[in-house]
């Protein structure tokens, strides 16, 4: 094996980086290095340090030369018996990044935009017409984290005054603090789409998807056009689903409970209060309505 000064010499020469006891000098008394070395004082003798030359001064490099293929990763040095190592560790933001593209995958938007992943609870702006909904969305999360069997909301009001935005701030931080699996769906588009999935013939799993999912958001509900198959078939079943397994469901409509069961009783061929009564008893039993007010935010900042 070749001398520890022998290979940090040959390092240095093809690299082209100057005196190599300089940069020895330099690698030593790096205030990292000195601290480790003051940290482990009753451990490490002079050979030790001697014998562990080329890891510090490739820890000192490390620490002053980015490099690419460790991007994200920042140097550590430890005891590895008889010699001060080095191995590498993420960094605070590739923690967080990773950290927020974990969450990412656990929140599943469907027909709804992608910046709504942006969305933090904590950064709502709070005032007299959200105080009362963000205050039940807190007292939700705080028994969520004891309950995943808990009875979500169903956020009504007019256009624009930021249930959706609201809801996202929800789901964003379910994924990011609680690692469970949350849907967020567009319930108008998906309804439109629902001819889609007889192509390949997903319309079973994707139903299943919606009734297993820990946390199901059902965007703009009431503003569908539906069918008796559609309503009865599609949205009675995942709704029937949630319900039999408590599963916590939110909503947000322009339509309160009582005008949406109107709207569930009118189909494109049928008038059927039963059925439609038999959905708002789902509906209600899941969720707990509120009234979201204030201006028409869609312009403006959230």
């Amino acid at each position: 094996m070749e001398p520890i000064d022998k290979v940090i010499k040959k390092i240095v020469k093809e690299r082209n980086l100057g005196d190599a006891q300089s940069l020895i000098s330099q690698a030593l008394h790096d205030p990292d290095v000195q601290a480790f070395l003051t940290a482990n004082a009753n451990k490490i003798d002079q050979k030790m340090v001697q014998n562990s030359m080329s890891n510090l001064y490739e820890y000192y490099s490390q620490k002053h030369t980015a490099n690419k293929v460790m991007a994200g990763y920042a140097p550590q040095l430890f005891l590895n018996g008889k010699v001060i190592d080095i191995r590498y560790v993420p960094t605070k933001a590739k923690l967080a990044q990773d950290r927020k593209q974990a969450a990412e995958r656990r929140l599943q938007l469907i027909d709804v935009p992608t910046r709504l992943h942006d969305v933090s609870l904590s950064e709502i702006d709070v005032n007299d017409d959200r105080k009362q909904v963000l205050t039940l969305i807190y007292d939700f999360l705080r028994k969520y984290k004891q309950d995943p069997h808990v009875q979500g909301l169903y956020l009504s009001g007019d256009y624009g005054v930021g249930k959706t935005y609201i809801l996202a701030g929800l789901a964003n931080y379910v994924v990011t603090n609680m690692n469970k699996n949350v849907v967020f769906l567009h319930v108008p588009t998906f309804i439109a789409g629902l001819a889609s999935h007889f192509d390949d013939n997903s319309l079973q799993s994707e139903i299943r998807r919606l009734s297993e999912c820990d946390l199901l958001i059902l965007d703009d509900i009431g503003a569908e056009s539906l069918s008796q198959w559609s309503r009865d078939d599609v949205l009675g079943v995942i709704l029937q689903a949630r319900m039999d397994n408590v599963l916590p469901t939110f909503f947000s409509s322009n339509l309160d409970m009582e005008a949406l069961e109107s709207h569930f009783e009118e189909t494109r061929n049928a008038t059927d209060p039963v059925k439609a009564r038999r959905l708002m008893q789902r509906v209600r039993f899941l969720a707990k309505e509120v009234v979201v007010s204030g201006p028409d935010r869609r312009n403006s900042l959230h």
